[in-house]
């Protein structure tokens, strides 16, 4: 297992009020899932997410682990390799950071785009996000 951005996941109120939007939306009613949608989404964005202060305000909390389920190292290895491209350090500090701004910014993005409707429609969504071979 290789060490993960952050050890403890905890989201702004903001975030897990749009989670709930998302929950009863897509019908899938586990936080992890719908966060690891998020941070794939906003990594599938080619802007670098802005540096905001994002609060840690909400009693929505979870580890890594349960975070990225067994998919948790090729999520570490994705981030690594965005840092990377965004010509970012790829240090613990500065990868905590960007996890935190993808997340939130996946969730944003997720909550406010009118197409999604249902879990079909985040499946699409994720197909055209893919990158074409």
């Amino acid at each position: 297992m290789m060490l993960p951005p952050v050890d403890r996941i905890k989201l702004s109120q903001s975030a897990k009020d749009q989670l709930l939007k998302l929950k009863r939306i897509t019908k899938i009613d586990q936080w992890n899932i719908l966060c690891r949608w998020a941070f794939c989404c906003s990594l599938a964005e080619p802007t670098i997410p802005s540096p905001i202060h994002i609060p840690a305000d909400s009693n929505l909390e979870m580890t890594w682990q349960i975070f990225g389920g067994a998919i948790a190292d090729s999520l570490i290895i994705a981030l690594k390799q965005r840092c990377h491209d965004d010509g970012l350090r790829i240090d613990q500090e500065t990868l905590a950071t960007q996890f935190r701004l993808h997340l939130h910014r996946g969730i944003g993005y997720l909550t406010a785009d009118p197409t999604i409707k249902t879990i079909n429609h985040l499946i699409e969504k994720a197909v055209q996000l893919m990158p074409q071979a």
